[in-house]
């Protein structure tokens, strides 16, 4: 309990940039406080209990069970079957995703049944699957990561230029659709205890990179299957309508959320919440019992992990949907239709991504991980401040992006030219982390507050459209947190390089 309560205390202290944010902008720019406060104030309470949930369930079960799994596969010396585990955790981690089922479903009915949801679903599960494997290949025979990386921004540059302008946007968000709040922690927990358990590795330099990977997947798979389909015809691309963001996004709490206070709503969400993770838990129990043919060590501490899991995120959704989507929307509608200067658009596309990722749950999780994996090397307090002021400068270029009407494809092709160039000199330890970051900051706040802030300045802005402009931050907040990590590694080295020089002197 006293481990709870510390981090109830410390969810509290990440929620508070953007109680500031909200405060700053609605007392000294708008000139009043937002009409539904009450709501706004519980839904911030539900919030905090949320994050405390998942963190204390994240440690208690998921990271676990991910680092001891990969520790007794890699006893086993079987590659393959660890190859099969990878394959199997992204699937599961993908298959089931809430916003990802959304935005298909959405897809399937704009395009009269063109795209099948399903098969658009399956389509990115198999592809996340086989970067998996590929990240579990690249651990095991101790590769740069940075190859594996620039070369799918290759290939993402290339078929962009192939695929239709209506399904760019799209596509470069799709990785952080479908990366999650559980599935990011034990992806990158699995890395991690892999690269623990095989000789020679360095659990941060080779352990992390999985999460990056897994981002990247959709992305490039939804770019060919929009080609496929469409055969290089853009004028019968999608048109998947601003309607399927803003029920990704939640923005609009409804009466059916405010009800859902009911016991018998509150068990229907519960259930929903864990339909969402129930492939990840039975790829676990299949790998543990009848690959392994072992008991399941404190069983009773991950099936609590896992349920507290399941609590934590069902009650920080119904927050959030109730405290911050709302006035989120609301703000960028007022920003665009008051007329206050666009200097107040920059501010706020930046002090929202900085507060945004500062509140990540996954974010803080993975931090500690990465803390520990580094044995001294890293601070998670540092990196934490690092990949927040990247995905703030990334939702700044993003909203600069919707302002001036530039071609998505540049500022992306630009963006990943510079992450490509920094991940050969930067200081190896630090890039496998450094990709992952932008992963893990996008995340279950950060997504639907970064997207609704972009379908809001794009529908308020004449001449831009919500499909092919609204979206397309997300991927700014992917690379540019890498960028900031791998910029600080390197200002460390340098820092470090010049006292032993004076000191040499």
């Amino acid at each position: 309990m006293r481990e709870f309560f510390i981090l109830i205390f410390n969810a509290c202290k990440s929620l508070l940039p953007i109680i500031g944010v909200v405060a700053f902008f609605q007392i000294v720019v708008f000139g009043g406080a937002p009409e539904n406060i009450g709501s706004i104030a519980i839904g911030m309470v539900i919030v905090v209990i949320g994050i405390a949930l998942l963190l204390q369930g994240l440690e208690l079960g998921v990271f676990p069970i991910g680092a001891n799994l990969s520790d007794e596969l890699t006893r086993k010396g079987n590659l393959y079957l660890l190859l099969l585990f990878g394959f199997c955790l992204g699937f599961a981690a993908v298959i089931a995703e809430p916003a990802l089922i959304a935005v298909a479903d959405q897809a399937q009915s704009a395009s009269l049944d063109r795209i099948n949801a399903l098969t658009l679903r399956i389509v990115i599960a198999i592809a996340v699957g086989i970067v998996m494997m590929l990240g579990v290949l690249r651990i095991a025979l101790g590769h740069l990561i940075s190859w594996y990386i620039i070369g799918g921004y290759l290939i993402i540059a290339v078929v962009s230029f192939l695929a239709p302008d209506e399904i760019i946007s799209l596509a470069y968000d799709s990785g952080a659709v479908t990366t999650n709040v559980v599935s990011v922690p034990l992806i990158a927990a699995f890395g991690i205890g892999l690269a623990g358990a095989i000789k020679g590795r360095d659990m941060l330099a080779d352990g992390f990179g999985l999460v990056s990977m897994a981002l990247l997947a959709p992305t490039i798979s939804l770019l060919f299957y929009g080609m496929v389909v469409y055969g290089g015809d853009a004028s019968g691309a999608i048109e998947i309508v601003s309607e399927a963001a803003q029920a990704a996004a939640a923005v609009e709490p409804q009466e059916e959320e405010i009800a859902s206070f009911a016991l018998s709503a509150a068990v229907f969400e519960l259930l929903a919440m864990f339909r969402d993770v129930l492939p990840i838990i039975v790829t676990i129990l299949f790998f543990q019992f009848v690959v392994l043919r072992r008991p399941l060590a404190r069983a009773h501490h991950v099936a609590g992990g896992f349920f507290m899991v399941i609590c934590g995120l069902y009650a920080f959704v119904v927050g959030l949907k109730l405290g911050l989507f709302p006035i989120g929307t609301a703000m960028a509608n007022q920003l665009i239709l008051s007329g206050v200067s666009v200097f107040f658009v920059y501010l706020f596309a930046f002090a929202l991504g900085f507060a945004a990722a500062m509140a990540e749950p996954a974010l803080l999780a993975v931090g500690k991980q990465a803390e520990t994996a580094a044995k001294g090397r890293v601070k998670a307090s540092i990196i934490r401040l690092m990949v927040a002021l990247g995905v703030a400068i990334g939702v700044t270029i993003g909203a600069h992006r919707i302002l001036s009407g530039d071609s998505m494809r540049l500022f992306v092709l630009v963006g990943f030219a510079i992450t490509a160039a920094l991940s050969l000199i930067t200081p190896r330890y630090i890039v496998a982390l450094a990709y992952d970051m932008g992963g893990v900051a996008s995340s279950v706040i950060s997504v639907p507050m970064i997207t609704a802030l972009g379908i809001g300045l794009a529908e308020n802005i004449d001449g831009r459209s919500a499909l092919i402009d609204g979206f397309g931050m997300l991927i700014f907040a992917s690379f540019c947190p890498a960028i900031t990590v791998m910029c600080y590694a390197l200002a460390v080295e340098w820092r470090t390089k010049r006292i032993v020089k004076e000191e040499d002197k």
